[in-house]
């Protein structure tokens, strides 16, 4: 299975499905190409390091939307990609794209959606609203992506307790590494090895 990586950041959801690719854990995958909206992430440098095609494709140098939504589709198709993993992308994915890749784009989100999650909700806003709520329990969500904004199909959670001195930063660091480094490969890893089925809007796995 072919992938595009779309992120935004320091890459570090990337990094987790770089290296499960290379020592096996994702099997049957290979990384085509990582595409940042911008110039200076980090992520992109993650890329070349491992010897993996990098593109930065920013609305900021298009003088219409249009055009962004149309080069960035272009972009992903010259790669023939099966599935397109949004780790930290910070954009709002063009409806042209949601379309053309029906059911093949996956995301993960800092939450255990269907809380703190949807327009507005991401990065540490997230953290910072599961502590304002006073939360005992938080966690990550990998989720299909449709037209909505953290609506789709949801195929991996994970739990992670939230504690007494907990800041956002600490409890985004948390997150993290106790649930976002292990679901997103494993999710890819499932879907891969055609283990994922979408029944009635909900994703099942075999």
């Amino acid at each position: 299975m072919k992938i595009a990586v779309l992120v935004s950041g320091g890459g570090t959801n990337l990094q987790a499905i770089i290296d499960k690719v290379e020592d096996g854990t994702i099997r049957n995958t290979s990384i085509e190409v990582v595409i940042s909206n911008k110039k200076d992430a980090y992520a992109l440098t993650r890329a070349t390091k491992h010897g993996i095609a990098s593109e930065c494709i920013s609305p900021k140098d298009f003088d219409k939307r249009e055009d962004f939504n149309r080069t960035l589709v272009e972009r992903i198709n010259s790669y023939k990609v099966d599935l397109i993993v949004l780790a930290g992308y910070l954009v709002i994915l063009p409806e042209i794209l949601v379309k053309e890749y029906p059911n093949r784009i996956i995301n993960i989100h800092p939450s255990l959606i269907p809380s703190f999650c949807g327009p507005g909700m991401y990065g540490l806003k997230v953290h910072e609203a599961v502590l304002d709520r006073g939360a005992k329990v938080t966690g990550a969500t990998v989720h299909y992506v449709d037209a909505g904004v953290d609506s789709g199909p949801i195929l991996l959670q994970k739990a992670v307790e939230v504690e007494q001195e907990d800041t956002a930063e600490v409890l985004q660091q948390r997150v993290m590494k106790q649930a976002e480094w292990l679901i997103l490969p494993q999710a890819i890893d499932l879907i891969a090895n055609g283990k994922v089925e979408i029944i009635d809007s909900k994703a099942v796995i075999k």
